[in-house]
């Protein structure tokens, strides 16, 4: 039986420590923490894994949420009421990026909201891990956005009322319904992207780190910090900026999207080219030991199958087996 945690022993820099680790700083007492969620009296990771059916939006009202919390910790009796107010609003604070957290580690991706509770400025944080892919963001006007992996996209809670500005680091597909009188604009750290209405894909970790768009439907602006250049992009080009260079170029890659959509196409490309492909849609690291592997040439679609499924495909077609260490595919003849 779990020993019950008298919160009226905790000290200040035991909240301390609390915010610390659950707002994803480090923290020297593990077992502080670990106490803390796991505790049957205060029951906080189960009464928050209850509200996930407030995020039919994949946005969490945390004022909303955190009085219901506080509610039930408070009828229970979990909450000690003392004449030190102070206190109990830091605890209160505290515990709301302790519930924050356990939201976010419930819904397997981020999305809260930072910001004072003096301040009308609150942005909500949507980021993807090495395992999310096509991470859909319905955002309030109608717009879609999907995530590639390791991605993070911010936009203001009020988005949408006065702008729809966001800011993206990493890779995204934007559909965004069009409003004249609100242009969408990216901010993708080395360059801004500016649209009205259109489709469209932006990279902004690329390995020369220019900010890169191609454009699917409709047109786009690419401009850069210093609003010393800029770019228009009309369907089916690509286009690189950075701090100080700029271009662009016809799209002559049928997979350019396939990390979005699945689907890769061939018509005799070598297996490196289709290896190469495979790692940036699949998340799929394969290494041939023999060199001339590489060399051989693939003509098949690959749409949307499991990694077991194409790494098996590609050894029946060249008769070679493979060995996994860890998330490496390896491969041979036989």
């Amino acid at each position: 039986m779990k020993e019950k945690i008298n919160n009226e022993n905790f000290t200040d820099r035991d909240w301390e420590e609390l915010a610390s680790a659950l707002s994803g700083e480090n923290s020297n007492q593990p077992e502080l923490l670990s106490n803390f969620t796991t505790d049957e009296s205060m029951n906080i990771e189960k009464q928050w894994k209850e509200l996930r059916n407030m995020n039919d939006n994949k946005e969490i009202d945390v004022d909303k949420a955190w009085n219901k919390v506080w509610s039930r910790m408070n009828e229970t009796g979990n909450i000690p009421m003392k004449k030190n107010y102070g206190v109990i609003l830091m605890r209160s604070s505290f515990l709301k990026i302790a519930a924050v957290a356990l939201i976010m580690l419930s819904l397997g991706v981020a999305a809260f909201f930072l910001g004072s509770t003096n301040s009308l400025s609150k942005n909500i944080i949507v980021a993807t891990d090495n395992n999310q892919k096509n991470y859909k963001i319905p955002l309030p006007d109608g717009s879609n956005i999907f995530l590639n992996r390791n991605t993070k996209l911010t936009y203001h809670a009020n988005f949408g009322k006065h702008n729809r500005n966001v800011a993206l680091s990493g890779e995204a597909f934007f559909e965004i319904t069009h409003d004249a009188a609100k242009p969408f604009i990216i901010d993708a750290g080395k360059a801004s992207v500016k649209v009205i209405g259109t489709s469209f894909n932006v990279i902004t970790n690329n390995i020369d780190s220019a900010v890169e768009v191609f454009v699917q439907t409709g047109k786009v602006l690419i401009f850069n910090n210093s609003g010393t250049q800029n770019l228009v992009l009309e369907p089916g080009f690509v286009g690189t900026m950075d701090s100080k260079l700029s271009g662009k170029t016809q799209n002559n890659n049928p997979n350019y999207m396939a990390w979005n959509t699945g689907l890769l196409v061939y018509n005799g490309q070598t297996l490196d080219v289709v290896f190469k492909d495979l790692k940036r849609v699949y998340n799929m690291e394969i290494v041939a030991d023999d060199p001339a592997i590489l060399e051989e040439t693939w003509t098949s679609p690959i749409d949307n199958l499991t990694q077991e499924t194409i790494i098996r495909l590609i050894c029946a077609s060249f008769n070679l087996s493979f060995s996994k260490d860890g998330n490496i595919y390896h491969l041979a003849k036989k």
